[in-house]
């Protein structure tokens, strides 16, 4: 063998050089190529980073992130930035939100979220207003565990004149990794951030007079816990202490549960009731062994006087927590389960044997309401219109004239009716299956309306130059009165710490008869709509 080596590449000057040529060309190539590529990140998709089993990274060319759920709508807005991009007078906007969910739940989420992107993204292009606006996604990982990666793109980003970044909003779970991203991007990065999701109190700036943030440049559209709570006990009226328990999760750096928690622990008339009922899940969508807990807490306020219970969980601990609860017999007692806005996709929880449960399978009836307060309803605004209208002939003994209406809710209502048709006609393209009850399309669509109004009043004033961030962050204080934001959840009126002020909550049912979210009514922080005109009253930041 070592014969025929040498004979064949070394055995004459020409086998040798020819046998040093090949080897040349051969190793050299390697030697520049190879190590390049030993600890080159792997790519899902140009500029998305295969991370820990994630496709981490920002996209605004249409890719879908390996999730066919949203492929409809990711292709729609491909298309719309493609359409826009020879335009010399565009902004990007960033949607951060975790893009690979891995429950059929939370892909229909996701999908309903995009969507109400999408669709505000589209409308906006088309309002003759400039600049027009470029929509990418910006996935950080599941539990936002793989932010800061996201967030130095979206700092570049920001700082690019191709890019311009002016806002980034998404942000669907509050959790201390989608705080420490907010904290930055505010803080460090000076990036204006529209909330239209989390609900944490922790996530949002005090409304007060010192002008001392921990957010500068966040403005919110969706009501704070705090916020929530207090909507919900106003349309309950006023409950006694003995009446009510709180069920709470202490699952840690979960501050949408911890907050909720705490906005559900406020003060009522009466002598104290039970204790509160704790449980630790093991995770977001993680049931564990909470089924025992929850059979358990079931015939502990059994014994109670408690009727109502506050319950500060995820939706997939709250739809088994009211199944537990529906099974325990309590001599015909009956119960309202209270939850906030992160139940608002429940329904997308539920099983055809669990509306069974919730109905009552023994011909008894229902035991067991399941109520939250929803960020918006697609009914709530008719139905709002027919009470106010029937209220007012029980007063006035006429039917009120159509110019009387309230605009708090028929500006919302006409809103709406443009989303709609907007939807049916498919004149964005089509984009998968729209459903409105989940509220996430009508809130996330409200939040990039409000990102397009203050980059519109920004450009304004700039003289028609693309605004600069802290341009568009300082008009959420402008975004109230006459520059209120018309959206299809209500008025959003910001106050100075970029809260919507006296947003409606849409107080929601699990309805078992027709397996769908029904509205009951609006429910008011402030215990009253609010102000004709939307302006912000003295006080309020």
């Amino acid at each position: 063998m070592l014969n025929f080596l040498y004979n064949t590449f070394w055995a004459t000057w020409i086998r040798k050089a020819c046998t040093v040529l090949v080897v040349l060309a051969v190793v050299v190539p390697l030697a520049i190529i190879v190590p390049g590529r030993i600890g080159a990140p792997d790519y899902c998709h140009e500029g998305v980073e295969r991370s820990a089993g994630e496709c981490i990274g920002v996209d605004g060319s249409g890719y879908d992130f390996g999730v066919r759920e949203i492929r409809q709508v990711t292709d729609a807005i491909g298309r719309e930035n493609e359409r826009i991009a020879g335009d010399p007078d565009i902004v990007t906007v960033a949607m951060m939100l975790p893009l690979q969910p891995k429950s059929g739940a939370e892909r229909a989420q996701l999908r309903s979220e995009l969507q109400g992107a999408y669709l505000a993204q589209y409308r906006a292009n088309r309002s003759e207003n400039k600049p027009l606006l470029r929509l990418v996604l910006a996935n950080p990982g599941a539990d936002y565990a793989q932010q800061e990666k996201v967030v130095d793109r979206l700092a570049a980003m920001a700082d690019s004149p191709r890019d311009n970044l002016r806002a980034v909003t998404g942000f669907n779970l509050s959790l201390d990794n989608t705080k420490k991203a907010v904290a930055r991007l505010t803080g460090e990065l000076r990036i204006p951030v529209l909330a239209s999701r989390v609900s944490a109190d922790e996530l949002a700036n005090p409304d007060d007079r010192s002008g001392r943030v921990p957010y500068p440049g966040l403005a919110r559209v969706i009501p704070t816990n705090r916020q929530q709570a207090a909507a919900l006990a106003n349309f309950h009226g006023g409950l006694r202490d003995a009446e009510t328990v709180l069920v709470k999760d202490l699952r840690p750096n979960d501050i949408y549960d911890e907050s909720l928690a705490k906005a559900f622990s406020r003060p009522e008339p009466g002598p104290p009731g039970p204790k509160d009922q704790p449980f630790t899940s093991p995770g977001i969508n993680d049931l564990g062994d909470t089924g025992n807990d929850f059979t358990s807490i079931g015939h502990n306020i059994c014994e109670s006087d408690a009727h109502v219970v506050y319950f500060a969980g995820r939706p997939a601990h709250l739809r088994l927590f009211a199944l537990k609860l529906a099974e325990v017999p309590c001599h015909g007692k009956k119960y309202t389960v209270v939850s906030g806005s992160g139940a608002a996709t429940l329904e997308r929880y539920m099983s055809p044997g669990d509306w069974e449960k919730l109905r009552g399978d023994d011909g008894a009836g229902a035991t067991i309401t399941v109520q939250y307060a929803a960020p918006g309803h697609p009914d709530a605004w008719d139905a709002s219109l027919r009470t106010w209208e029937k209220e007012r002939r029980a007063e006035t003994g006429k039917t009120p004239a159509a110019g009387d209406r309230p605009a708090y809710l028929t500006e919302p209502q006409g809103e709406l009716r443009e989303l709609r048709r907007l939807i049916e006609r498919q004149a964005g393209g089509d984009i998968g299956p729209v459903t409105l009850e989940d509220s996430r399309t009508m809130l996330v669509h409200d939040g990039v309306r409000t990102i397009a109004s203050a980059v519109f009043l920004a450009n304004a004033q700039a003289a028609g130059t693309v605004p600069r961030r802290d341009r568009v962050a300082a008009q959420w204080p402008r975004l109230e009165a006459r520059y209120r934001v018309r959206g299809t959840s209500g008025w959003i009126c910001l106050t100075n710490g970029g809260n919507a002020y006296d947003k409606p909550v849409a107080v929601v049912k699990l309805d078992p008869g027709t397996r769908r979210v029904a509205f009951v009514g609006l429910g008011w922080p402030e215990r009253k709509p609010q102000p004709a005109d939307c302006a912000v009253p003295s006080g309020t930041g």
